[in-house]
């Protein structure tokens, strides 16, 4: 198998790990926790386990209030998830394939959700006192904001320029003509 294919297949795996993570822990919260009945859990001073259905993208941003909304929703949504996977197939080195594992696992998993449900359930909710830096989120949501990080920090900051292929004894690459 080459370098590129196992890369590949790593960040397929690793997509699916992230989408079964997050899958196992809404089944979790939503059925032997029951926190939909309970909407509060207080488990550390700065982290609670609180019930949200997210009907809207990320952030609750464009509710989908109508089952037409909800269609078009996921249909974007899963256009984008498309997009993605063959984005991460036709990448090679695995720091550029790893972002994209995330996004594709957690967009996959709210996918479901929204297909089975009609909303995401969301149920981390981190606070500090009253502020909150984010609204309830999720697994998939922070694989997807993690990832879309990382390749936005590499877009900007990191810049691996390919070697310039030397011929002969050249030691530094010709210089540009206007």
């Amino acid at each position: 198998m080459s370098p590129a294919l196992r890369n590949r297949v790593l960040g397929l795996a690793l997509a699916g790990v992230i989408y079964a993570a997050d899958q196992y822990i809404k089944w979790f919260v939503k059925g032997p926790m029951r926190l939909w009945e309970r909407q509060t859990i207080e488990l550390l001073p700065f982290f609670d386990l609180t019930w949200a259905e997210n009907r809207g993208i990320s952030l609750g941003l464009f509710s989908a209030n109508s089952t037409e909304a909800m269609w078009i929703l996921l249909i974007v949504t899963g256009i984008v998830a498309l997009m993605v996977t063959i984005w991460l197939l036709r990448e090679r080195r695995l720091a550029d394939i790893v972002p994209l594992a995330l996004v594709l696992g957690g967009a996959l998993g709210n996918i479901r959700d929204r297909f089975h449900l009609g909303y995401v359930i969301d149920y981390a909710d981190l606070h500090f006192g009253s502020f909150r830096p984010f609204l309830i989120f999720n697994l998939a949501d922070a694989a997807i904001s993690i990832g879309v990080a990382i390749i936005l920090v590499r877009a900007l900051f990191i810049r691996e320029k390919p070697p310039y292929p030397h011929s002969g004894g050249e030691a530094d690459p010709p210089a540009e003509r206007s």
